[in-house]
């Protein structure tokens, strides 16, 4: 599985996922209040996501639920499976660490 790198910035994420709540809020003619009743948040904390200015993972999923959007916490993250070969794999993969004897070395007269 690779993973693919996105350049947009966190600020942007933030601003991009509001936009679409706000945009399936009034798909959905709900305006901020009811939805906020809705998910159990408060309108401050909606009107943060819907804005981009910070929510917690807990504000995100109320609202998600509440329009009825739950597909995408779906993609966001999907199952992951490993298959036990895949797992011995990386095991056997996995750098060893060596443990070295404590050796005495004399330099100068002393003993490191």
């Amino acid at each position: 599985m690779q993973i693919q790198r996105s350049y947009k910035t966190v600020e942007e994420w933030e601003l991009s996922v509001g936009e679409q709540v706000r945009a399936t809020r009034i798909a959905s003619n709900f305006d901020q209040r009811q939805l906020a009743v809705l998910a159990n948040v408060s309108v401050g904390a909606l009107s943060n996501l819907e804005r981009g200015k910070g929510s917690s993972l807990s504000t995100v999923v109320a609202v998600i639920r509440a329009l009825g959007r739950t597909d995408w916490l779906e993609v966001l993250a999907p199952p992951v499976s490993v298959s036990p070969l895949q797992m011995l794999r990386a095991k056997k993969r996995s750098p060893q660490m060596r443990v070295r004897a404590a050796s005495k070395s004399v330099h100068a007269g002393e003993i490191l």
